[in-house]
């Protein structure tokens, strides 16, 4: 069967290829599955198979238009020794829960789960649509998107990466990885502002028409690496089913036993594949969706009433620092019935006074959801009493995370099997997950406290830390807000 994506704000569907190499629609939109398939394998099956395995299983049910050839050689291309250990997902019981390790990859983050085959995915599609112009990968940053992108295209031939990060707003080491990056196509931007800065400059320049032509007329074309691409959401939605299906075959569920998944959650992406995972049949029953301070999801969860009138908090878990999650819209757009003009006017609504509010009927629909959100003193308490009682390290949005997870069950009762989905490795924020644990650490620099970390936590340093403790830098770009479009145009030669 041939599954068209559309636009969450309406118009013509799609192919998968096609909407992979658009990032966004020209309307403003997010692409979405036309509906969501239905997991054609069953469970025991998959216990046995590899994490390439099961991606293809999942991934072919919504790449519809890839042959089975082009998709498992991008599957292949993306989940080799990039990663360092075989299963890519592992999972790690701690303190009750599973933690679902989503970063083993080259730049020790979850992103590298999608970013690791998104460029063979445009690059396929790319020559399926007969593409000749240059593509322009066009992406804004929160800190693990910006180096995951770029090391997945960096050198890719017909491919150039522009990554745009707020300069004040992301962690030393993140920083680190981005302005070493190598490669001949990669220019990296540290923006005078905040990550919805960013975000909010790459998305009108992806709107402007007049600026699509100009670049068309000179060879290029736009296109994401940010959650909002398809091609970013289809991989994520694989470890939820390749995790469940681990617990089937370790024993620790039996199959059709329900679990809670908890999702440290900024731009809402890495959630909402566990929702499609859900949908797709997989026995999922509450999504745990865990904000830090800037909780505008909480407060959504919580009232209806989404509003990014507020301040922006710069907290230890920056990759959630976030007042805009631009992947709501997809659920947004499901639970409004799949109507293109609601979505649209809630959009607009956001776009102009900040705010909206879904109706009654709406929120009844979110009831797979509880939302809850964590302080930084709860996120220190977490991850200090975690390794205290059990030696196991975590990151600061793993520990937001956890933290929540903690006040659901206090609250709910529902002890259910969990996933809490570990979205970084504890050396990307070194002195946040050290000084939680004992601030007498705060005196050593960065450096000495990822040996230090090391040594506490028995996990050897991991290559992408090493390799940037002596590389030099390529990139010390900045611009105001106001010049992002400049800036572009300028590395281009336009």
């Amino acid at each position: 069967m041939s599954l068209i994506y559309k636009s969450t704000r309406g118009g013509e569907g799609v192919t998968a290829s096609a909407a992979i190499l658009k990032g966004l629609a020209e309307n403003g939109g997010l692409f979405v599955p036309s509906q969501i398939p239905a997991l054609d394998v069953p469970v025991e099956k998959l216990a046995s198979m590899t994490y390439q395995e099961v991606a293809y299983e999942v991934m072919k049910l919504y790449l519809t238009d890839f042959t089975e050839e082009e998709l498992k050689k991008c599957i292949n291309n993306a989940y080799d020794s990039k990663f360092d250990t075989e299963e890519i997902a592992p999972l790690a019981y701690a303190d009750g829960a599973y933690y679902l390790e989503l970063f083993h990859g080259s730049t020790i983050a979850f992103k590298d789960m999608a970013l690791s085959i998104l460029p063979h995915l445009m690059t396929t599609a790319a020559k399926k649509n007969n593409v000749s112009n240059e593509i322009v990968i066009l992406t804004a940053t929160s800190g693990d998107t910006g180096k995951a992108a770029m090391a997945g295209f960096a050198d890719v031939e017909g491919t150039r990466i522009i990554v745009f990060y707020p300069k004040d707003g992301v962690s030393p080491v993140q920083e680190k990885q981005m302005v070493t990056q190598k490669g001949k196509n990669t220019f990296v931007v540290g923006i005078h502002g905040n990550f919805d800065d960013a975000q909010t400059g790459v998305k009108k320049m992806f709107n402007d028409k007049a600026l699509a032509k100009e670049l068309a007329d000179h060879g290029f074309q736009f296109s994401s690496a940010n959650s909002i691409n398809i091609g970013r959401l289809v991989p994520q939605i694989v470890y939820y089913v390749y995790a469940y299906a681990m617990l089937v075959k370790n024993e620790e569920i039996k199959n059709g036993e329900k679990i809670n998944v908890v999702v440290p959650t900024g731009n809402f992406g890495n959630i909402l594949a566990a929702y499609y995972a859900k949908n797709m049949g997989l026995p999922i029953d509450r999504l745990i969706c865990a904000s830090n301070e800037n909780k505008v999801l909480y407060d959504f969860f919580t009232t209806g009433s989404y509003d990014r009138n507020r301040d922006f908090v710069l907290t230890s878990s920056p990759s959630m620092d976030i007042l805009i999650s631009s992947n709501l819209e997809r659920l947004i757009y499901k639970i409004a019935g799949e109507d293109p003009e609601a979505n649209s006017a809630l959009m607009s609504a956001l776009s102009g006074s900040g705010k909206y509010e879904i109706t009654p009927q709406m929120k009844e629909k979110l009831a797979d959801f509880y939302g809850n959100f964590a302080d930084e003193t709860e996120t220190a308490g977490m991850i200090h009493d975690l390794y205290t009682e059990t030696g196991y390290v975590i990151d600061t949005h793993t520990a937001v995370a956890g933290a929540v997870y903690k006040k659901y069950v206090k609250e709910t009762g529902d002890d259910k099997k969990t996933i809490i989905a570990s979205t970084a490795s504890p050396y990307k924020f070194a002195r946040s997950v050290m000084t939680a644990i004992d601030s007498r650490y705060d005196a050593m620099d960065d450096f000495a406290l990822i040996d230090e970390l090391s040594k506490i936590a028995n996990v050897a340093v991991p290559k992408a830390v090493e390799e940037i403790r002596t590389a030099p830098v390529l990139h010390n770009n900045q611009c105001d807000v106001d010049a992002m479009e400049a800036t572009v145009k300028g590395w281009l030669g336009i």
